[in-house]
């Protein structure tokens, strides 16, 4: 099998990519990465495959009609799984410009391209995010109405519609697929718990929104890889898949485990102004994608969340490194001001 992976040198394009080159037994597909490394991109994700036969790199952005259709035209993928996003709220309110750009323009190249190619297979990764704030006890299936609340998730709806629409008039084999909030080894810390595992570390602030008590789905990140695998072998064209952890945390206590499991004080909890348009609550069922496909969630999320916090504990350079430069500028324009 070939694959085109697009913004796999990011945290979960990076992290499906490893586990695909783990295959045995003569499965290992041949992979292209095609990734504009951007600041969340890093190849370093991507160092234990970089030598690996079947894996190559093309340095690029997915908006680049030419560069899209010649890759295509080369490769002849059998599936394209579109990773490629500019996926952080807070940096999609203080610039708008760049999501749409790339997740709905890059988005729009990517799908012409394959139907110019009749590309077998189309995997749109989404979020859980275009549903909006979820009241309680509600839970959003794959027909629940869409409400975006910030120009991310605006961006990753109408990406989504945009991906549905090429099943529905030129009959492209399209899948979306809708996962809860990641977590594991690699992300960049700038989405909650990456960014309190390395605050703590170093015994800094850790800034929490609001009163904390906004509640989120937590998937461990192999968890939604293997979920993407499913959707690949056995899911069905033209439809959704809802991908959850089933377990929501409000994000107080999601900081209460961490700051215990590094034996840290809480009093290094810094209340700061919550973020415009801020949704209260996530929650989705995830019935659909374990009934039609089989998989299920395997890390609990305590398990998940020590293996998180003792990777990163283990990788002090990777964390300097990534929160260098252009991080630390985004940092204190985010946080500065609350």
């Amino acid at each position: 099998m070939r694959l085109l992976v697009t913004g796999g040198a990011g945290f979960i394009g990076s992290a499906f990519i490893r586990m695909e080159l783990s295959r045995k037994n003569g499965a290992k597909p041949e992979i292209l990465n095609f990734d504009k490394l951007t600041y969340a991109g890093n190849l370093e994700n991507l160092a234990s495959v970089a030598e690996d036969s079947c894996y190559r790199f093309v340095h690029g952005d997915i908006g680049d009609a030419q560069l899209v259709i010649d890759l295509i035209e080369e490769t002849r993928p059998d599936v394209i799984v579109n990773f490629a996003a500019e996926s952080h709220v807070d940096r999609s309110i203080l610039s708008p410009s760049p999501v749409f750009e790339t997740n709905l323009g890059g988005t729009f190249t990517l799908l012409e391209a394959a139907r110019r190619h009749k590309t077998p297979r189309f995997v749109h990764v989404s979020t859980d995010e275009v549903y909006g704030s979820i009241a309680t006890p509600y839970e959003a299936n794959e027909d629940f109405p869409l409400r975006p609340s910030s120009p991310y998730s605006a961006s990753k709806a109408g990406s989504d519609l945009l991906a549905l629409s090429y099943f529905t008039t030129y009959k492209m084999p399209v899948m979306v697929t809708r996962a809860s909030n990641n977590y594991g080894p690699y992300q960049f810390p700038e989405k909650l718990i990456p960014l309190m595992i390395s605050n703590a570390i170093e015994d800094k602030p850790l800034p929490i929104y609001g009163d904390g008590m906004q509640i989120r789905d937590w998937l461990y990140v192999d968890d939604h890889c293997r979920a993407i695998q499913a959707v690949i072998q056995r899911g069905r064209a033209g439809e959704i898949y809802n991908i959850g952890g089933n377990r929501a945390l409000p994000n107080r206590e999601v900081v209460h485990k961490i700051l215990a499991a590094l034996g840290k004080p809480e009093s290094l909890m810094h209340r700061v102004t919550d973020r415009p348009g801020h949704d209260r609550r996530y929650a989705l069922s995830s019935d659909k994608i374990m009934r039609e496909t089989g998989w299920r969630p395997q890390v609990e999320f305590e398990r998940g969340l020590l293996t998180t916090i003792e990777w990163y504990r283990a990788n002090p350079s990777w964390i300097a490194h990534v929160k260098s430069g252009e991080y630390q500028s985004y940092y204190e324009r985010n946080y500065a001001g609350r």
